[in-house]
């Protein structure tokens, strides 16, 4: 009887080790968007292939942040680098379940130009055409709130013409003797080797400095479900290691991140080297992720409450903030 005991105990240590051994080895389920979200985390995604990595991630891209949302509110991705307003509006539609981990790009829009000489300031935008994508999202937010800053609307003073992809801004442009466009880094880039004559004409990141007060365009972020980081905050902490990490990599070795951001698919190598630079890639934490994204989420907020889910989040949304 004795034996039996013994042997039913080494059988329960057993499974409990295999059950142990089990949890430490689920992967994260992580996803992120083709660009400059997932521009950040190349460096995590050639360490995890390799075995390198803090811990396992099973990794998914998505084009459009669409994708990304079902998964996260079905409890089927526990982190996700995404606009910095989805993540509000995703504290609000789970009822404050969704932790902000960090901001992972601050000015990522600018405004571009071909053959108009003129374009200086946003100002010099009021009667003109405007193509752009993100209809909706960061950049229409951003755009409304800028030119309301500057006396002028939208709606009113503006044709903004809003397509699906950043492809179809740069065939219009193509096409066309004079243009303007509103894009995204790295498409911004991926534009001017494609259309002849493309120049930035205002950075967006730095009207909103020169215009805001005290708040940064975090245009990009990390966000996790709450639950996620309760459950499981030894896997929150290692994630935020191999985030930041990646962040330096890729800012301090344009070389070998820019192979890695085509190995990837997100552009050419070729192409990732010069937009690096202006993507403004970090890795804000803490009270300083907190005082930016909050002071931007007051201005969307102030400007159109559904664009950060109608509501500004409570403290509990910035992860490691005071």
């Amino acid at each position: 009887m004795k034996k039996f005991i013994t042997f039913i105990t080494a059988i329960a240590i057993l499974f409990t080790m295999v059950i142990s051994v089990s949890a430490e080895e689920t992967p994260v389920r992580l996803g992120g968007l083709k660009g400059a979200t997932t521009m950040s985390l190349v460096k995590l995604l050639d360490d995890n292939e390799a075995g390198k990595a803090s811990q396992k991630y099973d990794f998914t891209m998505a084009i459009s942040p669409d994708e990304l949302t079902p998964l996260f509110i079905k409890g089927e991705m526990d982190i996700i680098a995404v606009p910095t307003n989805l993540a509000s509006v995703l504290y609000n539609k789970l009822e404050g379940n969704a932790n902000l981990l960090a901001i992972s790009a601050t000015g990522v829009l600018y405004v571009v130009e071909k053959g108009e000489d003129n374009i200086e300031s946003l100002k010099d935008l009021k009667g003109k055409t405007v193509y752009a994508t993100g209809k909706g999202a960061t950049p229409e937010m951003a755009m409304r709130y800028l030119l309301s800053k500057e006396g002028l609307s939208l709606d009113e003073d503006i044709d903004m013409v809003w397509l699906s992809e950043p492809t179809e801004a740069v065939a219009k442009l193509n096409a066309q003797e004079k243009g303007i466009a509103l894009l995204p880094q790295p498409f911004v880039t991926v534009a001017q080797k494609n259309v002849e004559g493309l120049n930035i004409a205002i950075s967006l990141d730095e009207e909103w400095k020169r215009l805001s007060e005290g708040s940064m365009l975090t245009t990009a972020c990390v966000v996790a479900r709450k639950d996620f980081v309760q459950n499981s905050p030894e896997k929150v902490e290692l994630f935020l290691k191999d985030f930041t990490s990646s962040v330096e990599f890729v800012n301090s070795d344009t070389d070998n991140s820019s192979k890695l951001i085509e190995k990837y698919g997100i552009i050419k190598a070729p192409i990732a080297k010069i937009a690096i630079p202006y993507c403004n890639i970090c890795a804000i934490t803490g009270n300083d992720m907190k005082k930016a994204a909050s002071g931007y989420l007051e201005a969307l907020y102030e400007l159109k409450p559904a664009s950060i889910g109608g509501a500004l989040p409570l403290d509990d949304f910035y992860y490691g903030a005071e």
